[in-house]
């Protein structure tokens, strides 16, 4: 695996890609939970990942509404699910943990769980999920990028 480092107006993002030039990962380098050590990430290679780069501060920039690349997030089958339910929000939109839940036939518990080890964020949009009152809860980059996110999408108010 190969990484590149790729700076954006929340700070900079690591984007982890396979030999197959597929995105494994999207992490923020500082004040991210859950994010791989660096001997995880592989070789740093800034010439790898150039579309996610692209997209990605396209989307920041408020010119892009979806991505169109090659996703293939490490995780249990589980995971998997919630991760592919998370794809299916539409942009300037928001879903809670409940209704996540109560889709995947799982508790809120288990999915707030899943949605918290995505490893491909802001593209696999793990943002867009709420607490059932609407209430900003938990992210892996942090509120305020949370908050920047939904702000940028209009879905909530800045």
């Amino acid at each position: 695996m190969k990484h590149r480092i790729q700076p954006t107006r929340l700070g900079d993002v690591a984007l982890a890609v396979d030999d197959e030039g597929t995105l494994t990962g999207l992490w923020f380098v500082t004040d991210q939970a859950h994010a791989p050590s660096d001997d995880r990430l592989g070789e740093r290679d800034d010439t790898v990942a150039a579309a996610a780069a692209a997209q990605l501060v396209e989307f920041l920039d408020g010119a892009r509404t979806s991505f169109e690349l090659n996703l293939a997030p490490q995780g249990t089958p589980f995971q998997q699910r919630v991760w592919r339910a998370l794809l299916d929000i539409p942009y300037g939109e928001t879903s809670t943990y409940g209704r996540l839940a109560a889709t995947l036939g799982s508790s809120a518990r288990a999915v707030g769980t899943a949605v918290g080890r995505n490893p491909i964020g802001i593209i696999v949009p793990c943002h867009r999920v709420v607490g059932a009152d609407g209430a900003l809860t938990g992210y892996a980059g942090g509120l305020p990028r949370k908050t920047a996110l939904l702000t940028l999408e209009g879905a909530i108010l800045g």
